[in-house]
């Protein structure tokens, strides 16, 4: 077959040479070859006819209907599921290098007939402005704090310019955890950028049928910092796709870095949380330029951080018992008929012990009982 290269050689020996016959013997070519393309004035790839045409009968042109009719009802069918059965329903008809040619017919029907694909459009991040968080769960480590089992979760933030991250464990996606976390994060950081982006937390975003955005709480815990909340659509978690990307890598980190360490268990939750700070350092110790960037561009923190516990005004029956978020809970009997404070705060970390006891009220040094479903203290109103 003449190449390009050849036939480029011939048209310039045609200028030298004082015969065509001596310039083809030259080109490596037949002298009617080189007629040819002397004539043609085009090069090999120039004259080759586009090639629209089957070389060989379709194998699947009798089923192709039913394929295509499962792909339309279906669209996430793969071609090796669809060849399997294929094989399974047409016993010897369908041979296992086939499975290419139905790949690329299935390709084509996708690219000319298939439902249309989401579109992505790059986000453009610029220093101080974005920060992103979620929650996201742990427990898929197998990590043991002294043998026993450690269910728990970690609030994650993240700068979406320069991907700093910090996080703060905890059990459950509650308000108290939310506000914990996050106020961690602004005074670890040591400032405040302007938005802070969630997905569709129910600790903080209200239903789509309220007529409010946020919850009351959340949004005076936005105004305390003078954060401007945002919150991605109902159902769409790639929206807040920069802390989801960061909880795939930070997981990936935690793994490799508990198969360093040679186990998963910890003395006590400080040497995990300890651990977790260790990790996250050395995971922002790469970012350091675009992360300074981001702090020149931060606003200062208040003067004082949020309290996260709420606190509310309940009466000790005759009972000694009060009632806070529909839950019964009892006191110490010589409260009956007083009105007292009840601080509610987040969920209290699972244990060996039952998950009902007693603790001592930093207030007033009274007992307050603890379940394992919130944490409250007792002081007097």
């Amino acid at each position: 077959m003449v190449t390009d290269p050849q036939v480029r050689r011939l048209l310039s020996l045609t200028h030298t040479q004082p015969t065509l016959a001596l310039a083809a013997t030259k080109a490596g070519m037949d002298e009617k070859t080189a007629r040819k393309y002397r004539r043609l004035g085009k090069l090999p790839s120039q004259c080759r006819i586009e090639h629209d045409w089957r070389t060989r009968k379709d194998p699947f042109a009798a089923v192709w209907d039913e394929i295509a009719t499962r792909l339309a009802a279906n669209p996430g069918l793969q071609a090796k599921a669809l060849f399997a059965d294929l094989q399974r329903r047409f016993p010897g008809q369908f041979q296992d290098g086939q499975l290419r040619t139905l790949q690329r017919r299935i390709e084509h029907w996708r690219a000319t007939d298939g439902p249309s694909k989401e579109v992505f459009f790059a986000q453009e991040h610029r220093p101080g402005v974005v920060g992103a968080s979620d929650f996201t769960h742990l427990w898929r480590l197998g990590v043991t704090i002294a043998g026993q089992p450690f269910e728990h979760m970690l609030y994650h933030f993240v700068l979406t310019y320069s991907n700093w991250e910090t996080g703060t464990l905890c059990v459950s996606e509650t308000f108290e955890s939310l506000s914990e976390g996050l106020q961690n994060a602004l005074w670890e950081l040591g400032g405040v950028p302007l938005q802070h982006r969630t997905d569709r937390l129910t600790a903080a975003v209200r239903p789509l049928d309220s007529p409010e955005e946020f919850s009351r709480r959340y949004q005076g815990l936005l105004s305390h910092y003078g954060l401007e909340g945002i919150k991605g659509p109902a159902g769409q978690g790639n929206e807040n796709g920069d802390v989801e990307q960061r909880h795939h890598r930070f997981k990936e980190a935690l793994e490799q870095a508990l198969l360093l360490r040679g186990s998963r268990d910890f003395e006590s939750r400080a040497r995990y949380q300890a651990f977790l700070r260790a990790l996250f350092a050395q995971l922002n110790a790469g970012r350091t330029t675009r992360f300074q960037e981001e702090v020149r561009c931060l606003r200062p923190l208040p003067w004082r951080r949020l309290e996260t516990p709420q606190r509310l005004p309940v009466r000790v029956s005759v009972f000694r018992t009060i009632r806070v978020r529909n839950s019964p809970y009892s006191v110490p009997g010589r409260l009956i008929g007083e009105q007292v404070e009840v601080r509610l705060g987040a969920k209290p970390w699972k244990s060996g012990m039952d998950s009902r006891r007693w603790r001592r009220c930093p207030g007033c040094g009274e007992k307050a009982v603890t379940t394992s479903s919130t944490a409250i203290s007792l002081t007097g109103w």
